[in-house]
């Protein structure tokens, strides 16, 4: 019944869905929680830039984003971020595009976790002497991330899911094999079967222990 996956490596083409969802979880993270401290700063031009980032990026549509790397950065520019073989410079491009995507996600699920916190917390923290990065990082981000740890799975799986978009510039994951599967194989909907198990395979256990943790980690009021 499954011998049309005879051939093709399946479970390699998984496998590069989850680096890039690892390496873009990771660094959408760290900059998103940049911006989300750029959006809260006293100081009005990183407040400004941290806004317009977020509302111009999360309104611009992936795949415009990555074509952008591919043909802009890449090819206009010659930046090829390190990568001489064109699959490395794919694979590097589409995870720089996902983090620069996924970031503005995180930052307004990070945001919207500091709002959580009192503000009588940033107060008093002020008030013994401790700057405004020594609050947010001591006293508020480790509140509201406690706060935000469901909305933030749920911009995980999407990543999960939007990895597929990569398959545009030729990066060989899941969605990219799938398509080169139903171009050369007749069981149409036996191969769509196939990779949308994958993909809940991949997203429902990262669901159920995030929303564990959170539930876990709550920050009682």
């Amino acid at each position: 019944m499954f011998d049309f996956l005879e051939g093709y490596d399946v479970l390699g083409a998984f496998w590069m869905t989850v680096k890039l969802t690892a390496l873009s979880a990771v660094g959408s993270l760290i900059w998103g929680t940049l911006l989300a401290g750029m959006r809260v700063s006293p100081v009005p031009l990183m407040r400004g830039f941290a806004t317009a980032y977020v509302n111009i990026v999360r309104n611009i549509p992936l795949t415009v984003i990555i074509l952008f790397s591919s043909l802009g950065l890449a090819d206009v520019f010659g930046m090829t971020l390190g990568a001489e073989d064109f699959k490395v410079q794919g694979f590097r491009l589409a995870v720089l595009s996902l983090i620069a995507y996924t970031a503005a996600f995180v930052c307004e699920a990070i945001r919207s976790g500091i709002n959580t916190v009192p503000m009588g917390q940033a107060e008093a923290a002020r008030a013994i002497g401790l700057s405004f990065t020594q609050t947010l990082t001591l006293i508020v981000l480790p509140q509201a991330f406690r706060s935000v740890i469901g909305p933030l799975a749920n911009v995980l799986i999407a990543l999960t899911k939007n990895t597929t978009v990569a398959a545009a510039i030729g990066v060989a994951e899941a969605a990219y094999l799938m398509k080169t599967m139903i171009e050369n194989e007749a069981q149409t909907l036996l191969i769509g079967a196939v990779f949308a198990f994958g993909f809940v395979v991949l997203t429902l256990p990262t669901g159920l222990i995030l929303g564990w943790l959170s539930k876990r980690l709550a920050v009682k009021r």
